[in-house]
């Protein structure tokens, strides 16, 4: 019994501790990155449009989504002060990514619920599917009118 219990010992020390949560007050940096005492944060599995992108809104209209989108995210945090992160990786820019509750809403899914972002399926394992599913059913934000998706439209730009 001894070898066993020193072999679970050894597995139970040697696995990494749970990532302690990042809490704070959030400033948003654009739709789908806030920062918390000085770290930037990329929301995991979630895209909002760029600042400078433009979409179309239910009248044909042109509108600026990603700035829309960053001060709906604002708007959302004020109201509710205290952010909490817990990072799940990081991206190549070295930022953490990670999934953050305010009030102990999951940000991602209110952005992609009210039609400020879209589902990442490359990164969400498709998580915010049903929200997307429901925002563009309703007509919200986004889906009120017409857009690039946002990984589609930066991919434009760098080719241009």
């Amino acid at each position: 019994m001894f070898p066993t219990a020193l072999a679970a010992a050894l597995l139970v020390t040697a696995l990494p501790a749970p990532a302690e949560p990042l809490t704070g007050v959030a400033s948003v940096i654009d739709g789908d990155t806030i920062e918390i005492h000085g770290a930037r944060i990329r929301l995991n599995g979630i895209d909002a449009p760029e600042s400078s992108q433009i979409c179309l809104d239910n009248t044909g209209k042109n509108y600026r989504c990603g700035q829309k989108a960053a001060l709906a995210l604002a708007d959302f945090l004020n109201a509710r002060r205290s952010t909490s992160c817990i990072e799940v990786d990081r991206d190549q820019f070295r930022r953490m990514v990670a999934v953050c509750t305010a009030s102990g809403v999951d940000i991602g899914e209110w952005m992609v619920r009210k039609g400020y972002a879209v589902d990442w399926p490359k990164y969400s394992a498709g998580f915010y599917a049903r929200a997307e599913t429901e925002a563009k059913a309703a007509r919200r934000g986004l889906w009120a009118g017409s857009f690039d998706r946002p990984w589609e439209w930066r991919k434009q730009k760098t080719v241009n």
